[in-house]
């Protein structure tokens, strides 16, 4: 579905003042290449002016790029934006699609209309989006009156009216309750398993990556630093594994050899390892006389924090 090979993008950027400063070329993307199969879920993670608002806006047709190759189901975006445009969905969290004044039904009647949708095929969709997102009690509410999860799920529909081959999410679920941000999550996943509608996701909300996306790809700097399947990700970089265990009496000595002692209060003491949870488990477990045993896996903030922090993939793609 996306290809995009060594592509690169330079801004210049006006430094000092008005009269004696001077301009400087800054590299937004520098040599990115990746690829994006058919029915993906892809989180595209990265700090703030990483460069991932670049790369969407050169994926979407909006950006032309310096130099590298781009193809989106086999278009080139800023060569072909008309019908490139035609066959893909966008929300932008802090950006609607929606008329402010006009109610939500009528924003989707002028969509349809934009994008030439069949009227049984805009029947159908409207029917199964306002079932899968409960867009019924505000579809004649206008726009300006919605609260922010219900804009939300207007905009998904929107995006999705016209049956995208594409789909770019961006901070699709910012500011949002659990709640809301759970139906947007079941909803994404079912246009993607149903329709094999390709997600790009791009967000800062990394237990929604975690829900959604098997494979991430990190960008800094410009640069692309991984790429690859979430679970390698936190295999690899993640800190060490958590066992929380409820031992029937408080141990004498909650020390055991092979584990790191991370904490004790009572009966409940936590352990830290690495690799596989059955060779812990044994040890405890033949320690002292054991209630439960819980393994905690370490946070996907945690890993991406010490990525960022610690400049981890500095030295090349993963």
């Amino acid at each position: 579905m996306i290809t995009v090979h060594n592509l690169r993008k330079t801004f210049r950027v006006r430094q000092g003042g008005l009269l004696r400063g001077s301009s400087v070329i800054m590299e937004a993307v520098k040599d990115v290449s990746f690829s994006v199969a058919r029915g993906e879920i892809v989180g595209y993670l990265g700090p703030n002016g990483a460069g991932k608002s670049t790369t969407i806006k050169v994926l979407t047709g909006l950006l032309v790029p310096d130099s590298g190759e781009v193809e989106v189901g086999g278009l080139v975006p800023w060569k072909d934006r008309r019908t490139h445009v035609a066959r893909l969905g966008a929300v932008f969290g802090q950006r609607t699609t929606l008329w402010w004044d006009l109610p939500v039904h009528e924003s989707l009647e002028l969509l349809r209309h934009i994008y030439r949708v069949p009227e049984p095929r805009f029947r159908q969709n409207l029917r199964d989006f306002t079932e899968l997102l409960e867009l019924g009690p505000f579809l004649n509410t206008p726009a300006r009156a919605l609260s922010l999860g219900q804009r939300m799920r207007a905009d998904l529909a929107a995006a999705l009216l016209h049956d995208p081959e594409l789909l770019f999410l961006d901070e699709p679920t910012v500011g949002l309750d659990v709640v809301a941000k759970e139906r947007i999550r079941e909803f994404i996943r079912h246009i993607n398993a149903t329709r094999e509608v390709t997600v790009l996701l791009t967000t800062h909300d990394l237990g929604e990556v975690e829900r959604l996306a098997r494979r991430v790809m990190i960008i800094d700097h410009g640069s692309l630093l991984y790429d690859g399947a979430l679970a390698s990700l936190q295999a690899r970089y993640g800190s060490a594994r958590e066992l929380v265990v409820d031992f029937e009496a408080a141990p004498p000595d909650p020390q055991v050899p092979g584990l790191e002692l991370l904490g004790a209060n009572g009966t409940c003491v936590r352990y830290g390892f690495t690799g596989a949870a059955a060779a812990p488990i044994a040890r405890v477990t033949a320690h002292a006389p054991v209630r439960d045993i819980t393994v905690k896996e370490p946070e996907i903030e945690a890993t991406i924090r010490r990525i960022y922090e610690g400049g981890l993939l500095r030295d090349g793609v993963a």
